[in-house]
């Protein structure tokens, strides 16, 4: 982006200097500073690679759309902030995005030479069917040196391509926004157009549905001079490239003007606002969709820079207000880009991806803040009402109140309205049903006579839109009475269950088959199971999460005896009154070899002495088959450690704790000659325990 776009400061990466990502650390995720390391391939040695892979597969497809798409480029602060941290980190007030149904296109940005999307992003994206792109930038004096070098040859520019589309392979995103915002001599233009070509057919070639986009910077001509349009200075990286993002200072008739030059490819034109309003049309902030209006008038797509502005600037009256108001805005402008459910299973537990605690199974286990964006679960499309709402019922994502899985859910409290119920849309989906019946499960809190139902809406070429109602628990008579004529169908649970772990929580659980229509609209429905009266009903009630399944796609767990649990890179330390710490990296797999599909571990630890067995303590989450323990305090009398792996399915089921693989970790530090107590002892296994050779410790059962 040029001098005059730039949002925010630029960061150093994560951690606390001297970084040496060769060494085992708390997982971070951090960019590729200079054409040297890219070269080596070193960043495929660190300690942080495997953690740094997505694990969440592009949801729906490999093409984009044929129509106007929205490119969202992130650019929060540099980059590289809450989000480094792999694990999840420990702030609740973290930024994130969970409006991903508004887009196509994610963009990790920062202002270091190769910015690598940190996993937790992807992921996030990847289950909305959002693509992610990282991005490649030269800029300033040093952007100039590292151009040259890289356009020395063809071949030069052919290997540093190639690199890049390694990298994005390995971790899993889609592809790159390269920005070469430097001045150039022309001689080198010929070679910046084969690097722009090699690289598009190379992430073709080995991540189908990737795409490389140009961004407007340097010319043909060698010269930095932005365009704001799409022409012939700039049109030859745009026709060897999946696209072009558009530079922010563009005049009303410039979106018009670019798509009669990119003719049958307009929707790959990206037309740019800078959210922070410098030089940008309309002025961005809160005026942004009146250039989103301008774009979508001249038939082309949009990019959205540096949505962060939100949270950067502190809107009030508080982020997540702001955040819901701003998106509000280019949803109306623009429109719901993506939906779901799409396949089933579908679950969603409306978790953002922090919060000030975490549940599981209705069971709180962690009382700490957090953040994670991996952890975001499908997100409600829920309609924003105004800062101070006129609806008798105010419907938010909460993070105060229990949650039933995750650390969310959606809170409805307030009055219900004289017609005595409150409909509101949580998901608009696209999903074709078949001959097999559909189970819908939800968990509610319910305050008094509180009710919530879920409010079906299926369609059909034939029969049109049929609406059903899955009502809540109650009174059959007068929910019948209530909305026989509101629905062509209404449906009381098949089963209503309390939680084990907390009673509170009221499991229903409804099916219904529906062979041959599509499941367009899903809402929730807020009722009260008293008689209708003439004085205002008070509402309060807690949707926890929603589960939508066949019959034939109950999850089935391996059993803990086919995993192999590993430990390496432990370190032992002297704390005090006589504990230790312990750090250790806990990796796991099936035995047969076969690729688990699994999309999220929980992770706990017991502490077993002479006494017995300790409490089981969650540690938290992994996404991947690895998980860093950090200076985990292991008491005096403590004399072995369990750490037990949590297998969860798509559809929100998890193993039993006791049937979970699990890692028994004997608390030993063996003598180590020269070495004084309290210093850091890293060992493999190997080193432990010599005398078993090649055979590590099993896991127990």
């Amino acid at each position: 982006m040029n001098p005059t776009d730039v949002a925010g400061p630029t960061h150093s990466p994560a951690g606390p200097p001297p970084f040496d990502p060769s060494r085992p650390a708390v997982p971070v995720s951090y960019p590729i500073k200079t054409l040297a390391e890219l070269d080596s391939r070193s960043y495929f040695d660190s300690f942080h690679f495997p953690f740094n892979k997505s694990s969440v597969a592009l949801r729906n497809g490999r093409c984009l759309a044929d129509r106007p798409r929205m490119l969202v480029c992130h650019d929060m602060a540099g980059g590289y902030t809450d989000d480094k941290w792999v694990q999840g980190g420990s702030n609740p007030e973290a930024y994130a995005i969970w409006h991903w149904y508004l887009m196509d296109v994610f963009v990790y940005f920062s202002h270091d030479l190769v910015t690598l999307p940190p996993p937790c992003w992807t992921n996030a994206a990847h289950k909305h069917g959002v693509k992610v792109l990282g991005t490649f930038i030269t800029e300033w004096d040093e952007g100039r040196v590292n151009a040259n070098k890289l356009l020395v040859t063809k071949e030069s520019a052919r290997m540093y391509a190639e690199r890049l589309t390694e990298l994005a392979s390995a971790l899993g995103f889609d592809g790159w926004l390269l920005n070469m915002e430097v001045k150039l001599d022309v001689e080198k233009i010929p070679i910046l157009t084969e690097f722009v070509s090699h690289l598009t057919k190379t992430m073709h070639d080995l991540v189908p549905g990737s795409l490389v986009i140009w961004y407007d910077s340097v010319t043909v001509d060698g010269n930095l001079i932005w365009q704001n349009q799409l022409n012939q200075k700039n049109k030859p990286f745009f026709d060897v490239s999946d696209g072009i993002f558009l530079n922010y200072s563009w005049l009303e008739d410039y979106p018009k003007r670019s798509a009669a030059v990119a003719g049958d490819r307009k929707f790959d034109v990206y037309v740019g606002i800078d959210i922070f309003g410098r030089g940008t049309y309309g002025g961005g902030q809160w005026t942004t969709n009146v250039a989103l209006d301008v774009i979508k008038s001249g038939n082309v797509s949009a990019a959205l820079f540096a949505p962060g502005w939100v949270y950067e600037t502190k809107q009030p009256p508080d982020f997540t207000t702001a955040q819901n108001r701003w998106w509000s805005l280019v949803e109306k402008s623009w429109g719901i880009m993506q939906s779901y459910p799409l396949v089933l299973p579908f679950y969603s537990n409306f978790d953002q991806g922090r919060g000030q605690h975490v549940a599981i199974d209705g069971g709180q286990v962690s009382s700490a803040p957090w953040n994670n964006i991996s952890s975001q679960s499908f997100q409600p499309c829920l309609k924003f009402s105004g800062d101070s709402s006129s609806d008798s019922i105010q419907v938010l994502v909460d993070f105060k109140e229990a949650s039933y899985s995750g650390g969310g859910n959606i809170t409805f409290k307030g009055t219900l309205p004289d017609v005595g119920y409150f409909s509101t849309k949580l998901f608009r989906g696209e999903l074709l049903l078949g001959d097999l019946p559909v189970y819908f499960t939800y968990s509610a809190k319910l305050d008094g006579n509180s009710q919530i139902g879920l409010s079906l809406e299926f369609s059909s070429a034939v029969e049109g839109k049929i609406l059903v109602l899955l009502a809540s628990r109650g009174n059959t008579f007068l929910t019948m009475n209530q909305f026989s004529s509101k629905f062509n169908r209404v449906i009381m649970p098949r089963q209503v269950t309390k939680s084990k772990t907390d009673p509170g929580w009221v499991i229903l659980d409804s099916s219904i088959s529906m062979n041959g229509f599509t499941l367009t609209e899903i809402h929730a429905l807020c009722y009260s199971e008293s008689s209708p009266s003439p004085n205002p009903t008070q509402y309060s009630a807690i949707l926890g999460h929603i589960s939508v399944k066949t019959s034939g796609q109950d999850f089935v767990f391996p059993p803990s005896t086919l995993w192999l649990v590993e430990g390496q890179d432990i370190e032992w330390t002297s704390g005090s009154q006589k504990s230790k710490t312990l750090s250790v990296k806990l990796s796991w797999r099936l035995k047969d070899g076969k690729t688990s599909l699994f999309p999220k571990y929980n992770i706990f630890v017991e502490k077993l002495s002479n006494r017995g067995v300790g409490k089981q303590e969650y540690l938290g989450v992994a996404h991947v088959e690895a998980f860093y323990v950090f200076n985990f305090v292991v008491p005096s009398g403590t004399s072995n450690l369990k750490f037990i792996i949590q297998v969860c399915g798509v559809d929100g089921t998890s193993q039993p704790v006791n049937d979970s693989p699990s890692f028994l970790m004997r608390n030993v530090t063996p003598p180590v000659p020269g070495v004084a107590e309290g210093v850091g002892l890293r060992r493999t296994y190997e080193e432990f325990f010599p005398s078993v050779g090649s055979e590590r410790p099993k896991a127990e059962s």
